[in-house]
């Protein structure tokens, strides 16, 4: 039996809505590919959840983390501000830019980036601060707004844990120039493998969309003014990723159940459960104690 097949998951995929009748839909119509109707549905659907203008669907959410950095403009030499607590992506997508990532301790209750520690990391190559939203809980991004502000960063969010979480009632998303999510297998919405780039900027949207489909100009078919990416999400995840949003509201509310249950249930346990900020609604894409360190058994 492979190790995979032993693991506990971290969470598994609920896939009891539309999403057989969708992929269905697909099959039968032979619109399989980066082309057909459930991409534009679930593109809309998303940019509505998010509170934005425009969501650009990509195959995963790396990918969706790089298209942002690259439409943004990271080069060489720039620096970017990222959390020290964090998936290996955040930093990794810097790098694809030959950028250098610049880590930030994060606050020590929410494990996001401490907006207290970030402008003692920012030098004249600093271009932008991304955040990430981590396990759900969202950013003080009213604080990390004033220091971007300051500085002329452009603001980034890793959302990649944190569909329909929210910030003093707005969406997670809609909070900085642009927002990233996954929806991998394990995420609140899942496509199987896929990610999307959410912004309210036309102009960037456009560059977004331009450089997700190999740099084709989108007027004149099979012409390339740029170098861009195979970033596009398929029809198939597509459909899934429609269905599931149809249940979204009830994914999240079940979710926040079960932390109550688990407040309840570890009340008189010895560990330090999930603080979640008076201004903040988490979304629980993970419930995440911190135990004090017990000695090694001998």
């Amino acid at each position: 039996m492979s190790y995979f097949h032993k693991r506990i998951p971290i969470a598994s995929p609920v896939l009891d809505g539309n999403e057989m009748q969708y992929v269905r839909e697909c099959l039968e119509s032979t619109w399989i590919s980066s082309h057909g109707k459930f991409i534009d549905a679930f593109e809309r659907r998303f940019a509505e959840l998010c509170g934005v203008e425009h969501a650009i669907a990509c195959n995963n959410g790396t990918t969706a983390l790089h298209l942002a950095l690259v439409s943004l403009g990271v080069g060489a030499g720039d620096e970017i501000i990222v959390p020290d607590l964090t998936y290996v992506a955040t930093a990794n997508c810097v790098r694809y830019c030959n950028a250098d990532p610049v880590f930030v301790d994060c606050e020590p209750r929410t494990f996001n980036i401490d907006p207290a520690a970030i402008e003692a990391k920012i030098t004249p190559r600093t271009k932008g601060i991304i955040v990430v939203h981590l396990f759900g809980q969202p950013c003080d991004m009213d604080e990390i707004q004033k220091i971007a502000d300051a500085h002329g960063l452009f603001i980034v969010e890793d959302a990649a844990e944190a569909h329909g979480a929210k910030y003093k009632g707005r969406p997670v998303g809609s909070l900085g120039k642009c927002a990233t999510f996954s929806f991998f297998g394990n995420k609140i919405v899942t496509t199987g493998e896929g990610g999307a780039v959410v912004t309210d900027d036309d102009e960037l949207a456009s560059r977004l969309r331009l450089l997700r489909g190999q740099g084709m100009d989108p007027e004149r078919r099979y012409w390339f003014p740029v170098i861009g990416y195979n970033y596009r999400m398929t029809n198939i995840a597509a459909a899934i990723g429609l269905a599931q949003l149809e249940r979204v509201d009830r994914a999240l509310a079940f979710r926040r159940r079960l932390s109550a249950w688990y407040d309840e249930a570890l009340a008189d346990v010895d560990v330090i459960r999930p603080y979640v900020e008076p201004w903040a609604e988490h979304s629980f894409w993970m419930y995440t104690i911190k135990m004090a360190p017990h000695p090694a058994p001998s």
